[in-house]
């Protein structure tokens, strides 16, 4: 289910349901994010959503302090630059500024399926070397990788529990009103045993393309040298509930509601993204709430320098510092995960 094909995705989407019958929400979430990210302007005020890097430049700058601190105690290796979802190209921006500064100047690996976002991440990174997935990254030298809200948008199955089990959900349609229904059964045994006795309508979630993302990344990691930073909202799971959210015009709205015009995500599950990079042989790190990342990495001292350096923006720098950092905005929501080749030094940020 390409961009490219004919006909509003919807439509598409209607007439795919009707001849074969209702798909899996994993198989609508994906088709929905790949048409809605090929098609439109998602990212700041102007767009549906504000990503961190697009909130201050303190951001960016801080990953590339991260990464040159690693790099350089790692005895500064030719280590390629990666970022998984790299927006507007904005955190690679500000994240290289830092680290050419400090000597760090390494070739920049972009993962982006969006041929509209890598003509924006051209403005900002013109060197930039972009591929469809991780498994065409190099594989003769060390990868630092960082991933900013990149998991989130990545397809999940629901699974639901019924009065006679628990069964996947499946996304069904009415004319072109999409909406959820419970499919076929499965086994108990794939439900955490501590989550099996949920009760009628319970939600269950899991991210498969997340997971084999995770080890093929951490793989690559463990054999060649580098690391990964992770940072997203979620939670240590596993967990009861449903997180697919919508959100567009910054205001949550219906997921199974005009796909392809909405922006679709979930929450992450650290846990099992923990255990899978574990699993691939590196070193696991965090993780650990964003608040407390940024502060360890001198997000205060740098959000002071910018409001001294230029006094009439300090009224912005410290709005941008409290939305970063605050309980009730991103501090807690949104955490640090980190990987690491096991021959390599432990990251920043993680006490």
């Amino acid at each position: 289910m390409t961009a490219d094909a004919d006909g509003p995705l919807a439509d598409r989407l209607a007439r795919a349901i009707t001849l074969a019958g209702p798909i899996p929400v994993s198989r609508f979430m994906a088709a929905a994010n790949a048409h809605y990210y090929a098609t439109r302007a998602s990212i700041g005020q102007a767009g549906d959503f504000t990503t961190a890097p697009e909130i201050s430049q303190m951001f960016g700058e801080l990953i590339g302090a991260w990464a040159t601190d690693l790099w350089d105690r790692a005895g500064q290796p030719a280590a390629a630059f990666v970022e998984l979802g790299p927006g507007r190209g904005t955190l690679a921006a500000d994240a290289l500024r830092v680290m050419g500064k400090a000597g760090y100047r390494p070739v920049v690996h972009f993962i982006e399926t969006s041929s509209r976002l890598r003509a924006e991440q051209a403005k900002r990174v013109p060197d930039a070397i972009w591929h469809n997935d991780v498994m065409t990254l190099p594989d003769d030298c060390p990868l630092i990788v960082i991933a900013n809200e990149f998991f989130d948008a990545l397809p999940i199955e629901q699974i639901v529990r019924a009065t006679d089990g628990w069964r996947r959900r499946l996304v069904a349609c009415q004319d072109t009103l999409f909406l959820p229904i419970s499919g076929g059964a499965v086994p108990d045994t794939i439900i955490p045993e501590h989550l099996r006795d949920s009760p009628v309508g319970s939600i269950v979630e899991s991210s498969p393309t997340t997971i084999d993302t995770i080890r093929s990344l951490s793989g690559k990691i463990a054999a060649q040298g580098g690391a990964a930073l992770i940072i997203d909202y979620g939670y240590e799971g596993p967990l009861m509930g449903e997180t697919l959210q919508a959100v567009h015009g910054h205001r949550f709205g219906n997921p199974f509601g005009s796909p392809g015009e909405i922006d679709l995500s979930a929450h992450v599950d650290f846990a099992v993204m923990s255990v899978a990079a574990a699993q691939a042989g590196v070193a696991v790190h965090g993780p650990t709430p964003q608040r407390d990342f940024l502060g360890m990495l001198g997000l205060a001292t740098r959000a002071a320098a910018l409001a001294k350096q230029s006094p009439a923006h300090a009224d912005a720098v410290a709005a941008a510092y409290r939305r970063l950092s605050d309980t009730a905005a991103m501090g807690t929501l949104f955490r640090a995960l980190a990987f690491t080749s096991r021959n390599w030094p432990e990251p920043a940020g993680f006490a």
